[in-house]
């Protein structure tokens, strides 16, 4: 089975993320470049991080405007070879459905439901009434119907998904040690509990980056698993 530990190389400086990497490679199955990494440094600097680790890409940039748009910017991506790319499911079925059918035959179009930084009140103040596990799942449905590979959602959530998308791939962001902080993040579990209820990615930055160790760290989530 393929590690499903991912990096979000959430460091600024693109000589700081490679040295990282470097570091902590042999207990990654892929790394994690958002939106600040890309602006950034763009494709220059996923082609590097590409380049120095082999490893699978994600390259997390919520893609979300008119059909047509996002179309454009998935072609405009393809050279880069992504494992995956992230769209929002906010954006409407025909704008997934473009974007799925604008990608690399290789690449997993997954779309994002509700940000692990917002929890029910957060969602309420948007104008969406209910628990956010019910918002996740229409959006999981409506991703599905769309074509999509899978969908971005909490490790709350991934279960009651998986239950309903039974050949979905799920990415789950907002993952913390049992003993550690959660920070800006609201819906957190721990990356073994999101593995055992149904995860196919754990995507994990600051608990590893800015670990007093990163290696040790790296080293301690992935015997979690």
């Amino acid at each position: 089975m393929a590690n499903p530990l991912y990096l979000a190389l959430d460091v600024p400086r693109l000589a700081d993320g490679l040295a990282l990497v470097r570091r902590v490679r042999s207990h990654l199955g892929g790394v994690k470049l958002g939106l600040e990494f890309f602006c950034a440094h763009g494709h220059h600097g996923v082609h590097e991080i590409a380049q120095e680790t082999r490893l699978p890409i994600f390259l997390d940039l919520k893609l979300h405007d008119i059909p047509n748009t996002v179309a454009g910017a998935m072609r405009a991506i393809s050279v880069l070879q992504p494992s995956i790319v992230t769209v929002h499911a906010a954006g409407g079925r025909a704008m997934m459905e473009d974007a799925k059918a604008a990608a690399d035959e290789h690449t997993r179009v997954v779309a994002v439901t509700l940000l692990t930084s917002m929890d029910e009140r957060d969602l309420a103040r948007t104008g969406v009434t209910g628990a956010p596990s019910d918002h996740v799942l229409r959006l999981a449905e409506l991703a599905q119907q769309a074509g999509l590979d899978g969908i971005v959602c909490s490790g709350q959530e991934v279960r009651s998904v998986r239950d309903r998308w039974k050949d979905g791939f799920f990415v789950v962001p907002g993952l913390r040690l049992a003993s550690g902080s959660s920070g800006d993040q609201k819906r957190v579990v721990t990356p073994r509990q999101a593995r055992d209820d149904g995860a196919s990615v754990l995507v994990i930055g600051r608990p590893i980056s800015r670990a007093d160790d990163p290696v040790a760290a790296a080293r301690e989530i992935e015997a979690s698993l």
